[in-house]
C-alpha cells in the first residue's frame, strides 16, 4: 500500500489526507501545533471546492456548517454595483467558520491519523521512498510527502530554496466573528470604497456576524486594531447610511479582532520533485481579496488524491499534478491582479465576477488514469 506523510493539519492538509485515504493510501498528518485549530474567522468556499467535498463524501456535512451567500458589491451609498453580464451562479458561495470546518475534516480523516505537536524538520529523498524527519527526533518513511503547511511552509523552504513569503506592500485585513447581539443585521453587505478600502459583513449559519475590512496601499498603521478597522470603515459608509459596519466593529472586543499584513508566496519554478509536492498556500498563497485561496487549495487536494490513487508511480502522478495545477494557478494570479488593479469600484465588481465565473466553470480537471502512467 502506498504511504503518504502530509505536513500541516489546516483545511488543505486535512482535505489532502482525506482525499488520499479515500484513494486507498495510508496517511499520517503531522501538525506542529498542540491542537487542531484555525487561523482566521470566516471562509468562503466556491462551487468547485464543494464539488471536491461531494466527491469525498462530506459535501452535505460541509454545507451544514456553512451559510449560502452571494458575492455582490455595493458602493458606500448602498447602491448595487451590478454585473449584468454574469449570472447569479457566478456570485454564489458558501460561508463557513474555519474552526468548524477544520473539526469536521479532522473527524472525517480520523483523528488517530493526525499527530499533533509534531513539527517538520527536513526530508531526504531516495529512489524508493522519502524519509521525513520530525521534531523530537522522530521520523517517517513514506512513498510521498505533501507539504500543506501554509504560507510559511518549511517543506517549500527545502523543495524550492529562496522563496520565503513576501509582504503584499500596504495590504492589510481586519476581521472578526461576533454574536449579532443588539445590532440588527437584516442583510449581507459588501462595500467597495475609496482609498483602496473594501469591507462589509455577512450573517453566518449560527446567527453570528462576520465582518471584515481590507485596504490596499494602506498608510502606516497607528492606534489599536479596533481603531485601525474603524478608520477604514469610514470610507465604506456614506453619511446617512445605516452604519452597521461601524457598529459591529465598535461592539467587537479588541482581543477578538484579527489583523493581518497580507503575505504572498512568489511564483515558484516547480511545485514537486520525484516524491514531494506542495499544496494550497504552501505553493500559491494569494491575496484574500478574491476569496479563493481555500477553494484552490481544496482543488489541489482532490487532484492529488485522484492522481496518486490512480497509479503506483508516484513520480508520474506528481509530474501530472504539477503540469495541471501550475498553469491554472498562473491564470488565477493574472485574474487576481486584474481585480486588485481595477480603476474603479464598478470595474472591481465586474472583474471579480469574471474571476469567479472562470474558476467555477473551468474547475481543475480530473486526469484519466492513462495520463499518469509511466
Amino acid at each position: 500500500m502506498t504511504r503518504a506523510v502530509v505536513i500541516g493539519a489546516g483545511i488543505v492538509g486535512l482535505t489532502t489526507g482525506l482525499a488520499l485515504r479515500r484513494a486507498g493510501i495510508d496517511v499520517v498528518i503531522c501538525e506542529q501545533a498542540p491542537e487542531i485549530r484555525a487561523a482566521g474567522a470566516g471562509l468562503g468556499l466556491w462551487a468547485n471546492a464543494l464539488a471536491v467535498f461531494d466527491e469525498l463524501g462530506i459535501g452535505e456535512q460541509v454545507r451544514a456548517v456553512g451559510k449560502p451567500g452571494e458575492m455582490y458589491f455595493h458602493d458606500p451609498a448602498g447602491r448595487l454595483l451590478d454585473t449584468p453580464e454574469f449570472g447569479v451562479e457566478d456570485h454564489r458561495y458558501l460561508l463557513v467558520h474555519r474552526a468548524r470546518l477544520n473539526d469536521l475534516l479532522a473527524d472525517a480523516v480520523g483523528r488517530e491519523n493526525i499527530r499533533l505537536d509534531t513539527g517538520f524538520r527536513e526530508y531526504e529523498e531516495h529512489a524508493s521512498h522519502v524519509e521525513v524527519r520530525l521534531s523530537g527526533g522522530g521520523k517517517e518513511e513514506a512513498d510521498v510527502l505533501v507539504g500543506a503547511d501554509g504560507t510559511y511552509s518549511a517543506v517549500r523552504a527545502q523543495l524550492v530554496p529562496g522563496t520565503p513569503a513576501q509582504e503584499h506592500p500596504g495590504h492589510h485585513a481586519w476581521r472578526a466573528v461576533i454574536p449579532a447581539a443588539d445590532i440588527t443585521v437584516l442583510r449581507n453587505r459588501l462595500v467597495l470604497g475609496p482609498n483602496g478600502c473594501r469591507g462589509g459583513y455577512v450573517r453566518t449559519h449560527d446567527g453570528s456576524v462576520y465582518w471584515l475590512v481590507n485596504q490596499f496601499q494602506s498608510p502606516p498603521l497607528t492606534g489599536t486594531r479596533k481603531q485601525q478597522a474603524l478608520d477604514r470603515a469610514r470610507h465604506l459608509e456614506d453619511a446617512g447610511e445605516d452604519g452597521i459596519l461601524t457598529d459591529l466593529i465598535d461592539a467587537t472586543p479588541e482581543e477578538l479582532i484579527l489583523h493581518n499584513q497580507i503575505m504572498l508566496v512568489p511564483p515558484l519554478p516547480h511545485w514537486v520533485s520525484a516524491r514531494v509536492a506542495l499544496a494550497g498556500d504552501a505553493a500559491h498563497a494569494m491575496s484574500p481579496h478574491i476569496t479563493a485561496g481555500a477553494t484552490l487549495g481544496v482543488e489541489d487536494a482532490g487532484l492529488l488524491g485522484h492522481l496518486l490513487g490512480s497509479t503506483g508511480d508516484v513520480s508520474a502522478a506528481l509530474a501530472a499534478y504539477e503540469a495541471t495545477v501550475m498553469p491554472r494557478y498562473a491564470r488565477a494570479a493574472e485574474l487576481s491582479a486584474t481585480v486588485e488593479h481595477s480603476p474603479s469600484p464598478q470595474d472591481f465588481a465586474r472583474h471579480y465576477a469574471a474571476f469567479s465565473h472562470w474558476m467555477t466553470t473551468q474547475p481543475l480537471r480530473q486526469l484519466d488514469e492513462s495520463q499518469v502512467r509511466a
